[in-house]
């Protein structure tokens, strides 16, 4: 199975890109979000992978980054969600965004994706919702990083004593951080990110 190509850009569309890898051009399908960030053709790019294969057809889908192709795995797996659905749900949020919207159970937030009504939101929101706090985003993983004694560590620790999943706690202070800034007090990053957890 194909998991990573390190090439350049060599052509793309609206919803795909050729990636040269020593002389093999490689066309891979991509959401808005990934396209954007793999910039100007010429450019040298890294793009994570996932071959699909079916009766009549074997394509590659590509993404940014790993996370990116997470949430595609996750979202394929809901019923009714088949690849360029969940390519145009990863086109309209960030990662970060969509794990919020699952999260918090923000179906109105994941419908803004093209050709996804209330109904197949809501089912992807109800299904993703738990799985959601396991996959990391960028601020989770900035207050993961913490180091020991920071107030952004103390607050996960303290959700964690409360009876919070680590995922679920770091990803909670890392809302309360971007709320409250960077030089919050423990006190106030424990109550805000309590309410974002509870949430």
């Amino acid at each position: 199975m194909i998991a990573k190509l390190t090439g350049t850009l060599d052509d793309f569309g609206p919803d795909w890109a050729v990636i040269d890898v020593a002389g093999v051009g490689y066309l891979v399908h991509c959401s808005a979000k990934t396209l954007s960030a793999l910039g100007l053709r010429g450019n040298s790019c890294v793009v994570h992978t996932e071959l699909q294969v079916s009766e009549n057809d074997m394509r590659l889908i590509g993404f940014a980054s790993g996370e990116e192709r997470a949430w595609f795995r996750l979202l394929t797996g809901v019923q009714g969600v088949g690849s360029k659905m969940a390519l145009a749900v990863l086109s309209a949020l960030s990662v970060e965004e969509l794990q919020r919207a699952c999260a918090g159970g923000d179906a109105a937030m994941v419908a803004r994706a093209q050709g996804v009504g209330p109904k197949l939101a809501s089912r992807i929101v109800n299904e993703l919702k738990d799985k959601a706090g396991g996959l990391p985003t960028v601020p989770g993983q900035a207050v993961a990083a913490a180091p020991a004694g920071s107030a952004s560590a103390d607050a996960v620790s303290a959700l964690q004593n409360l009876g919070f999943k680590p995922n679920v706690a770091t990803d909670a202070v890392a809302r309360a951080l971007e709320e409250l800034g960077s030089a919050a007090e423990l006190n106030a990053l424990v109550r805000v990110a309590l309410k974002r957890a509870a949430g």
